[in-house]
């Protein structure tokens, strides 16, 4: 919408993934971000390596919010879920032999959603180093991106162009390592749904930030709803005094 000041106003968030070859933006995808509630966070980091058909270990912040109160209504809930509960020693735990209702803040397994195209990491996820469990990935809920507003995850980054961003980065490696990874190998683990560990040889630096104003194509200032407040907390500091 343009309000006639030469600014143009959006009700959501762009939403947006782009990957730069120096000046030049080489692909642009839609993403699925953090709900307010589990935002994600803002970071520095360089793509180090992907992984085909991953599990998913799930984290001890949901974990404590959503899988251990589930269990406690229902020993079936992390079955129902397609995940399975795992002790130190890797052994798989009867969810029906454990006493949930003595656990306050964590439980002593670790969750875990097995690969497959039903893993909510998808087919494919790009790993970074960050201190926030927290990681770029393909989605089983690939129907999101059709929403206008999409911070709908767990904190994580989901990426439409998963598969278009994985093969920049491994052209890119072939023209900077000798020990690169083919395109032709990504390709044959994704049809036969293998899980392969592939190293970043020319890592791509990573860049997560949150703007609520951006210039578009015109020229023009757009501004995008503030979905996790910050500039509600500088008004805030700024005229505290007012």
């Amino acid at each position: 919408m343009n309000d006639g000041s030469g600014y143009h106003r959006k009700i959501c968030p762009s939403y947006f993934l782009q990957l730069r070859d120096s000046d030049t933006v080489v692909l642009k995808s839609k993403i699925v971000v953090g709900k307010p509630i589990t935002r994600t966070p803002i970071l520095t980091s360089s793509i180090s390596d992907m992984i085909t058909y991953p599990k998913w270990t799930i984290p001890e912040s949901i974990v404590k919010k959503e899988i251990l109160p589930g269990l406690q209504k229902d020993p079936a809930y992390t079955a129902n879920k397609g995940y399975s509960l795992v002790d130190k020693d890797g052994n798989e735990i009867d969810p029906y032999q454990v006493n949930w209702a003595k656990y306050k803040e964590y439980i002593p397994y670790k969750v875990v959603q097995g690969s497959g195209d039903d893993n909510a990491l998808g087919v494919l996820k790009f790993n970074f180093p960050n201190k926030y469990s927290v990681y770029l990935h393909d989605t089983n809920q690939r129907y999101l991106f059709a929403k206008s507003s999409r911070a709908l995850s767990h904190g994580c980054v989901r990426v439409q162009a998963w598969d278009s961003l994985a093969r920049y980065i491994l052209r890119n490696d072939s023209l900077h390592a000798s020990n690169y990874v083919p395109i032709d190998s990504l390709n044959s683990w994704l049809e036969t749904k293998q899980k392969k560990y592939i190293p970043v040889r020319k890592q791509i630096p990573l860049f997560i930030r949150y703007f609520t104003c951006d210039v578009n194509d015109k020229g023009k200032l757009v501004f995008y709803e503030d979905i996790y407040g910050e500039d509600r907390k500088i008004r805030e500091t700024v005229f505290a005094s007012k």
